[in-house]
């Protein structure tokens, strides 16, 4: 429980759930907001500040946010949070004079990025506005890293990839495509200042079963396959394909496998359907193009006549979960076969670092990863940073771009000779919404509208070309309509317990009972004597001081609250008000950030 204190905003940030739960902290109904009202570009340089890829992450972004909106509390669905990002990113205006400047002159510190994915871009997009020279390598022609060789064209088009890659390497990032670094020490020979390392986990998981060398020409490792039709290396696969594994990547196979020739394309996954970690749209997807997924079957071995593949033959399982919730695969007894000519196994990541020298100062823990700081990204060597699936192993591009903006954050503190430890203290801003008696500068108006589906091309186009854009967006007019769903979570209402007189009118006319006026207890009993029981002990409560005409307290569930400013509108005193917070995390040499673009009513 909190007492109401406009003074900390630790409440307030707390409510808005979706912008806590992304990890780079993108201030979700603020940019939602914008597009409502038509702001595009704004909506977009919004995003791109925090999450640095709105165009990509609008097609591709895991959705962290998504399950924390408390849309979802009140109805089945959620807000369509991230493809309203892609909206921004769609209909947004030239921003290249929006994007920051790189001074003439740098500050003569130099930095090496190793790996030209979104934690060493996001790295870049941070420092080099600064003043640091920054040499970017990788082995690959272009940048991107694993968003280029890894995400399928059908998800996500060359050209969004190179839009807002090229946003960051025209920074004057000096880059070293197609090198392969086999040495840390011949980079840390170069004079480099600070090194950052953002590999991501590029060893694809293998299986260890009878049959596995034999049939080596017909079985394929998920992200090294995607990464050779990527960059039309391979252009077809024959008929019947298995694919192994039910994460994102087993799902980009098997509908890529599609478009070059599988026409009896399986996923076979080990455990139940429950256990899968690819994103439910991902399944969803994968079933629309006739892709079954088959579930509790265990590889045994690859079926093979003088090393041609056949197929390959599966214990089937049954889950069993004990007391404690520990899971096991037992065998029924059955077992069966499926016919393959191509297998591809996409069951899992690994990191690599065979080119860092074991003796350069940087020390290996648990499963051969290098021992980093999981605040400052720091390795035991301190000029050397990592980030991204290669500091703590396979995440997301999300992920991967907030622990760019901290690393940015550490290099810049430790080049200037400042405690790493020393985090930035996040911008913040508390500003009454009030326009007039009853008019506030946002829509307060509760949509009663479902979640509107985004369209897709047909399945026979999609199918014919595996670079032809699945997903088609939404179009302006339900872009608006859905964006109205949002309850501007970052709108607070905010009580001012002297003004109050009791008059429970705010009480009368709150249309889900969040409010209440009753006499203080323990949580668990104050949680109970609601007029709406409070259920969810993760939602904390918003409670008042003690009133001084009654020696109650106001009582308010955030978890229902529609922040409609109902009652403020209602409140003869004043003693409620709407206002909003704005939360951004702080950059790279930067102090804190009080400001943001104006909201404007949607």
């Amino acid at each position: 429980m909190k007492a109401t204190d406009t003074k900390n905003p630790e409440y307030f940030h707390k409510v808005v759930d979706c912008q806590y739960a992304c990890p780079a902290h993108t201030p979700v109904p603020e940019y939602i907001r914008l597009i409502a009202a038509g702001r595009y570009t704004d909506a977009y340089m919004v995003n791109w500040e925090s999450n640095v890829f709105p165009g990509i992450l609008g097609r591709t972004c895991d959705r962290p946010c998504e399950p924390a909106c408390r849309r979802g509390r009140i109805e089945e669905e959620a807000v369509a949070i991230c493809r309203l990002k892609r909206v921004a990113a769609d209909n947004k205006d030239d921003v290249s004079h929006l994007l920051p400047t790189v001074p003439a002159e740098g500050n003569g510190k130099r930095v090496a990025l190793i790996g030209a994915g979104p934690a060493s871009l996001t790295v870049a997009r941070d420092l080099a506005p600064l003043g640091y020279q920054i040499d970017l390598y990788d082995d690959q022609p272009l940048g991107g890293g694993f968003m280029r060789s890894q995400i399928p064209a059908f998800r996500l088009p060359p050209e969004v990839l190179d839009e807002e890659v090229d946003f960051i390497l025209n920074m004057g990032i000096r880059q070293h495509f197609q090198t392969y670094i086999s040495s840390l020490k011949s980079i840390l020979q170069q004079g480099y200042n600070a090194v950052f390392i953002g590999t991501g986990a590029p060893r694809g998981s293998d299986l260890d079963i009878p049959g596995r060398e034999a049939c080596d020409a017909s079985i394929h490792v998920g992200i090294d396959w995607l990464a050779s039709v990527a960059f039309d290396h391979v252009s077809s696969i024959r008929k019947r394909v298995l694919v192994l594994g039910g994460g994102n990547t087993a799902m980009d196979c098997c509908r890529t496998a599609r478009r070059v020739g599988g026409e009896d394309v399986k996923v076979v996954v080990r455990s139940e359907f429950s256990r899968m970690k690819a994103s439910a749209w991902e399944i969803e997807d994968a079933a629309a193009e006739d892709i079954p997924i088959i579930n509790n079957h265990v590889p045994k071995e690859f079926v093979h006549e003088d090393g041609v593949l056949k197929g390959m033959r599966f214990t089937v399982v049954n889950v069993v979960y004990d007391a404690d919730g520990n899971r096991e695969l037992v065998p029924t007894g059955e077992e069966v076969f499926f016919e393959a000519d191509d297998v591809i196994i996409a069951i899992g990541q690994d990191n690599a670092f065979p080119w860092i020298e074991r003796n350069v100062g940087i020390e290996f823990g648990k499963w051969d990863m290098p021992v980093v700081d999981k605040t400052t990204f720091q390795s035991t060597l301190k000029k050397v940073f990592f980030g991204g699936d290669a500091a703590f192993g396979p995440e997301n591009i999300i992920t991967a771009v907030a622990q760019g903006h901290q690393a940015a954050i550490s290099i810049d503190l430790f080049l200037n000779g400042e405690r790493v430890e020393n985090r930035l203290a996040p911008g913040v801003t508390l500003v009454s919404q009030k326009m007039g008696v009853h008019e506030w500068s946002y829509d307060s108006e509760v949509s009663n509208d479902d979640r509107y589906p985004v369209p897709h091309v047909s399945k026979e186009k999609a199918l014919r070309d595996r670079k032809l854009e699945v997903e088609l967006g939404f179009d302006i007019e339900v872009a608006y309509q859905e964006a109205e769903r949002c309850l501007n979570c970052d709108v607070q209402t905010v009580f001012t317990t002297s003004k109050c007189i009791e008059c429970d009118a705010c009480v009368d006319i709150c249309p889900t009972d969040c409010i209440n006026f009753l006499n203080n207890d323990a949580e668990p009993a104050l949680r109970q004597s609601l007029r709406r029981p409070a259920k969810r002990e993760d939602q904390d409560l918003y409670v008042s001081k003690t009133l001084p005409q009654t020696k109650r307290v106001m009582v308010k569930d955030e978890d229902v609250c529609l922040h409609c400013g109902l009652c403020a509108e209602r409140c003869p005193t004043g003693a409620w008000d709407m206002q909003r917070f704005f939360y951004s995390v702080t950059k790279a040499g930067s102090s804190c950030k009080q400001s943001s673009p104006s909201m404007t009513s949607s």
